[in-house]
Formats: C-alpha cells, structure tokens, sequence
C-alpha cells in the first residue's frame, strides 16, 4: 500500500492541509494519507505551540470522517527535535509492507539541502510537492522521484487562525468545523 506522510505542527490542522491531502489522495495513487504530528520542528521556534497530544486530538477532529487520513503520533516518543530521516527509517521498520511517500510543500523543497540526511531521504523515498506561494521551481524535479501536485496555491496560515482566535474573531472556513469547535470547546489560543 502507498502512503502519503504529511508532516506537520499542525497549529491548528486547517482547510488549506486537509485541500492538499485530499487531492494527494485523490491524483496520485497514494492509498492513505497519515497526518504525522511533529512535537518540534528544527527550523522553528517553539514559541505558541500547543501541547502535542491537543494537536493530535485536533488533527482527529479533522479527519474523524474519511477512512483514508490517519494520524500519526510516532514522534511523540522520539528524541527532540525529531528529523524526518529518522521518523521515515522508524516507520519503515514498523510498517515493511508499506511505501512511502513524503508530501511536501514547494517551500520545503527549496531548503530541503539543509534537511538531515536529505539524500537517504531522495534515495529511499519519493515526494509528493504542492505548490506554495512565492517559491521557485526546483532542478531536482526533473533528476529524483518527485511528483508535482497540481493544486492551488493554498496561503491559509495557522497564525493568522491563532491571531484570530486570540482577538475572539471567527475562523469559519478557515478549519474543518469539528476543529472549530474542539478549539472553542478548550479555548485554545485564546490567550
């Protein structure tokens, strides 16, 4: 089975995430598509985050309706911050029978040099890449197995939802409505 590994904080999950894993879904012959939630991410600060496991139970809320999206807490349990290598090495040895694909933004492809171990990742693994906005197109998708997602240009933010939440304005159509409403249920991000 091919699966589509979506990493991400997840700070809130929005609209413009479950957009791009519906159609990886639905273009590509990706079967599933995990959501893996990242404790910390090594290029960000850890500034507003909430604690993981609210972001899993978010990133449920989600995806509670489609059999195809999982979410995956795999990096809950190993070292901070975690790197992509090692989390598709772990998954790898967890789940032999699958194939996996890293789902990507442009953006990321650009730094994706600085990444740990970025050629084990090239070697081993295929990309998934959904166009961001303002980023240049990459040489290497023409000389490594990536896949170009032909989507919109999705420039939802979650600090824009953050900040919204924070000044009591409304993030309908921004999140999934689930999300929404577990947001306001636990006032996250209000303060």
């Amino acid at each position: 089975m091919k699966v589509g590994l979506f990493f991400g904080s997840f700070n809130p999950i929005h609209t413009g995430h479950m957009i791009i894993a519906s159609l990886v879904k639905e273009t590509t012959e990706v079967e599933e598509v995990w959501f893996v939630v990242s404790p910390q991410n090594p290029f960000k600060k850890n500034r507003n985050l909430l604690h993981e496991f609210d972001r899993i139970d978010l990133v449920n809320a989600a995806i509670a309706d489609d059999f195809k999206f999982r979410s995956s807490d795999i990096e809950f349990n190993m070292p901070r911050p975690s790197y992509t290598i090692d989390t598709l090495t772990l998954l790898q040895e967890r789940h032999p029978d699958k194939k996996f694909s890293l789902i990507i933004g442009e953006d990321n492809l650009e730094s994706f040099p600085r990444w740990k171990n970025h050629d084990q990742i090239l070697k081993h693994f295929s990309l998934i890449v959904y166009p961001r906005p303002n980023s240049k197109p990459s040489p290497w998708t023409v000389t490594h197995d990536i896949t170009m997602l032909e989507a919109p240009e999705i420039d939802i933010s979650a600090t824009l939802i953050r900040k919204l939440i924070k000044n009591g304005q409304s993030v309908k159509y921004l999140v999934p409505d689930p999300v929404s409403a577990l947001i306001k249920a636990k006032k996250f991000f209000e303060d």
